[in-house]
């Protein structure tokens, strides 16, 4: 996978992020979600390549990135930090301005990031998320019983991290497995990928530790932030699954007009890991907007 990337890991701050980049052109993050990593888009990124100089990193707590062990109000894995993390990771490779692109929990991160640095992201992509005050406040029985691994992961240690590490291949197969598109979207090599990284008794921490701080100080961040006015100024847009739990349960681009009024976007006919079970109608969507001149 990522013929022609090289490394690009950084040391930011008191953390390692690990990185892969190619191409060349005008900057663009690629961030993942759970409980993957940055091989989500290899089916993508060589495309992206050819237009832009293309950074996929993994998240802290994820992949080859340093899991520190989380403190008592989950702080090291707030959002907020989780993006400053990146911002520093892109700043650190040259770049000072860049676009975004975020899957599952990367789009929180993402979105955080243009929240709180509108100088570094000048356009954002969210995949299959819509914001975490909404989906907390408005959860259903159908929200819980589809992403039971929201109220799983929260548990206080070492409850969730013991059964993940009893298990990875299994806990794998019961998250992105259980999807609508099941295991088919994903290519062997990425799913050796993910299950190498999570085997890792470390990730399951992580992992635990991203989901504390989205239902305790990322809450408080966020309503903060809506409480105070302060709202996104880059372009954005946002896409998901027709087929997935954001479509069915949420009006994403109501919810997402919250943080930034000019937000355009629409649904994939697709599940939730979209660079990998729609490639190329994910390519067809996000192309044209990146290239848009302000």
């Amino acid at each position: 996978m990522f013929e022609g990337f090289k490394e690009a890991s950084m040391q930011v701050g008191d953390v390692h992020i690990h990185a892969i980049q190619g191409g060349r052109g005008p900057a663009l993050l690629l961030l993942h979600g759970h409980p993957q990593t940055h091989a989500i888009w290899h089916k993508v990124a060589p495309a992206l390549a050819e237009h832009f100089t293309v950074v996929a990193a993994d998240l802290r707590g994820y992949g080859d990135s340093a899991k520190p062990a989380g403190q008592a109000d989950h702080a090291n894995y707030a959002k907020r930090t989780m993006a400053r993390d990146q911002v520093a990771l892109m700043q650190a490779l040259g770049f000072d301005a860049f676009s975004v692109i975020g899957h599952d929990r990367g789009g929180r991160v993402a979105a955080r990031m243009a929240i709180d640095h509108p100088e570094a992201v000048t356009r954002l992509v969210t995949l299959d998320v819509a914001p975490t005050v909404a989906m907390y406040e408005q959860t259903s029985f159908a929200f819980a019983r589809a992403y039971w691994h929201w109220f799983f992961l929260v548990r206080p240690a070492p409850f969730p991290e013991t059964l993940i590490r009893a298990d990875p291949d299994l806990y794998l197969k019961q998250t992105i497995g259980a999807r609508s598109a099941g295991l088919a979207p994903f290519a062997p090599e990425a799913y050796a990928e993910y299950l190498r990284c999570l085997a890792d008794p470390a990730t399951a921490h992580g992992i635990c530790e991203d989901y504390r701080a989205s239902i305790t100080i990322d809450l408080e961040h966020d309503r903060a932030d809506l409480a105070a006015g302060k709202r996104m100024t880059c372009h954005m847009l946002a896409l998901w699954g027709a087929q997935g739990v954001i479509e069915q349960c949420f009006e994403p681009l109501s919810e997402w007009r919250a943080w930034n009024a000019a937000v355009q976007g629409g649904a994939l006919p697709c599940g939730h890991y979209i660079p990998e079970e729609a490639p190329e109608l994910l390519l067809e969507r996000v192309l044209p907007f990146l290239q848009q001149t302000p």
